[in-house]
């Protein structure tokens, strides 16, 4: 049997099928994409008049992104603060090309500062 051939490991499976189920919505896509665009927290309040979408449904959705750790909520006192976990976004596209059996993308160097 090729090695290529074989399918990921179980768990790396499970793993992954729980961030792809977690962007399943287009209203998660949009939390994602505002909270990365953004590039600061902000809060549930600040997210449903971006999104357009009821607060109940936006906490929701939150805590859909936070279980699997896309986003990562700050507490200031009573409120709560949402941001992007940019660790989390950069494996994604990785998750994508081992789940395809595309070799995995080599990240860039950074260059040596002089």
């Amino acid at each position: 049997m090729n090695e290529d051939a074989r399918p990921v490991d179980r768990a790396t499976a499970a793993e992954f099928a729980s961030w792809f189920k977690a962007l399943a919505d287009a209203s998660r896509i949009q939390i994602v994409s505002l909270l990365a665009r953004r590039g600061t927290p902000m809060s549930v309040g600040e997210i449903v008049a971006a999104v357009d979408v009821g607060q109940s449904t936006v906490s929701a959705h939150l805590k859909v992104l936070a279980d699997v750790r896309f986003v990562l909520a700050d507490h200031r006192g009573t409120a709560s603060y949402y941001r992007i976990n940019e660790a989390c976004v950069d494996c994604f596209p990785t998750a994508a090309d081992i789940v395809m059996g595309k070799p995995v993308p080599v990240p860039p160097v950074p260059a040596a500062s002089a």
